[in-house]
C-alpha cells in the first residue's frame, strides 16, 4: 500500500528577497516633465499640424499614465510585496515615495509589532482539573513571503495557534500543587510564559512570524470547581497555620519546663508537669482567650 503522506507534494516554502524598485521622487520629475509637454500642445495647436499636436498629446498623456501607475508610498515598518503575474518578485521595505513598473502589482504588509489578548478558553490541566485560561501575545511579521504565500490568512492562523498553544501549555502542567514540588501553572508564572513563547515561536515559524512577548492574562479554576478548590485551599492554609501554631507552643513549653527546672523554681513531679503541659498547650493554641482560674486547694484532691 502506497503512504499517502509520502505521496503528498512537500509544502514549497517561500523565502523573502528584496525587490528591485526606484525612489520615487526621480520619477516624479519625469511626470512634471510630461505635464509640462502635454500643456506645451496645447500652445502649438495653431501653429502645428494636427496630427502633430495630437500625438504630442497621447505620448505624453501615456507617459503621465505609465508613471503615475507606478507610484506608492510607504510608511516607516511597512514593507510592500511586488509580485509580477503571480511571481513572487521581491519585497521593498525602503519607506517613503517608491516607484516601479506599473504592470507589477504591489501588497502592503505591515510589519509592525501586534498585540492581541486571547478569549478565555477552558483547559484540563495535567490532573484533569478544568480551568480558565487566557493569554497576551505580543507579534510581528519577520519574512512577508511566508506570511503572504505560506499560509492561507496570516492573522487568523496567529488566533488558531495561540489558542493550540495555550491548552498544550495548560495540559502540560498541574494549576496549582500545594505541596510546592512540582512546576504549576500559577506559582512558575514565568516559566511558563517562557515555554507558552517557544511553542508559538514553533508554531508561527512557518508562517515568518515572531512572538516578541507573551503571558497569561487569565488563570483561574472553572466555576464548576472554583468553590470547591477554594475550600481546599483554605483547608490547606488551616491546616498549615495550626502546624506552625502547635510547633511553637511545644517549643515554648519545653522551654519553659527547662527554664524552671534550670532555676529550681518549683520542683514537678510527671503528674504536675503533665498538668502544666497541658494548661499551657490550652493557653498557647486556644482560639478565645483563656480565664485563669486560682486553685486554692490541693491539686490532688
Amino acid at each position: 500500500m502506497t503512504d499517502l503522506r509520502s505521496a503528498a507534494p512537500a509544502l514549497r516554502q517561500s523565502s523573502e528577497k528584496s525587490a528591485i524598485t526606484m525612489s520615487g521622487y526621480g520619477m516624479l520629475i519625469v511626470l512634471l516633465v510630461a505635464l509640462a509637454a502635454t500643456a506645451g500642445a496645447f500652445t502649438q495647436i495653431d501653429r502645428m499640424a494636427d496630427w502633430i499636436v495630437i500625438s504630442w498629446l497621447l505620448v505624453s498623456i501615456l507617459i503621465e499614465l505609465f508613471v503615475l501607475c507606478g507610484f506608492y508610498l510607504l510608511q516607516p515598518n511597512q514593507a510592500a510585496v511586488v509580485t509580477l503575474f503571480g511571481d513572487y518578485r521581491g519585497t521593498d521595505r525602503t519607506t517613503g515615495l517608491r516607484w516601479t513598473w506599473p504592470w507589477m502589482s504591489k501588497k502592503k504588509v505591515s510589519v509592525r509589532a501586534n498585540n492581541i489578548i486571547s478569549e478565555r478558553i477552558k483547559v484540563n490541566d495535567l490532573r484533569g482539573n478544568p480551568i480558565e485560561m487566557a493569554a497576551q501575545v505580543v507579534w510581528r511579521v519577520t519574512d512577508t513571503a511566508q506570511a503572504l504565500f505560506d499560509v492561507d490568512d496570516y492573522k487568523a492562523f496567529v488566533n488558531v495557534q495561540i489558542e493550540a498553544a495555550v491548552r498544550t501549555i495548560g495540559s502540560r502542567y498541574p494549576y496549582d500543587d500545594f505541596e510546592h514540588q512540582e512546576v504549576t501553572l500559577r506559582g512558575n508564572h514565568d516559566q511558563v510564559g517562557s515555554e507558552l513563547r517557544e511553542e508559538l515561536i514553533a508554531r508561527l515559524r512557518v508562517a515568518g512570524i515572531t512572538v516578541d512577548e507573551c503571558g497569561f492574562t487569565h488563570l483561574a479554576y472553572a466555576q464548576e470547581i472554583a468553590g470547591a478548590m477554594l475550600r481546599r485551599q483554605q483547608a490547606q492554609a488551616v491546616v498549615a497555620a495550626r502546624q506552625t501554631l502547635v510547633e511553637g507552643a511545644v517549643g515554648m513549653v519545653e522551654m519553659a519546663l527547662a527554664q524552671l527546672s534550670a532555676k529550681q523554681v518549683v520542683d514537678l513531679d510527671d503528674e504536675r508537669r503533665a498538668a502544666m503541659v497541658s494548661n499551657l498547650m490550652v493557653v498557647l493554641c486556644g482560639e478565645r482567650d483563656t480565664q485563669p482560674v486560682v486553685n486554692t486547694g490541693s491539686l490532688y484532691q
